[in-house]
């Protein structure tokens, strides 16, 4: 898959800054579009309510109220925050065109948005999230 580039980003940064700040785990998933492999994330089955936001920069991405249990081995959520939260473009790698999902203000790589797979969400979408490219910041009690 082609890099992430810095087009409009909010956050920029050279290479070697994110390289410097992620590591190479996170670096390959958020700025080489790359992959963990599925059911290996830490967030793929928890349950803990609060606000994930992107590992790179911090911006607030989906709540834990629109996470569901997908099965497929990312954590899964229906719908992102409102207002440019994340990004949507086509990605034509690997032989297909998907929906490549971004963060919105410092464009690394998320993962990808599903539509029309039958889930019983309110927008049967599924975005399916490395959670590497994600942290959890739980809410207060």
């Amino acid at each position: 898959m082609k890099p992430v580039t810095s087009d409009d980003a909010k956050v920029v940064k050279s290479e070697r800054e994110w390289r410097e700040e992620l590591s190479p785990e996170e670096y390959h998933v958020l700025r080489e579009a790359g992959t963990e492999r599925p059911f290996t994330g830490e967030y793929t089955d928890t349950k803990t309510v609060g606000v994930y936001s992107c590992r790179a920069c911090g911006a607030e991405l989906f709540r834990s109220d629109t996470k569901f249990e997908s099965h497929c081995g990312w954590p899964s959520f229906f719908t992102p925050l409102a207002g440019g939260a994340v990004i949507e473009r086509v990605d034509r790698s690997m032989g297909m065109a998907r929906t490549e999902v971004i963060c919105g203000n410092c464009h690394s790589h998320l993962g990808h948005v599903f539509a029309g797979e039958g889930y019983d969400t309110p927008t049967d979408l599924r975005y399916c999230i490395n959670s590497v490219s994600l942290k959890l910041e739980p809410a207060e009690s």
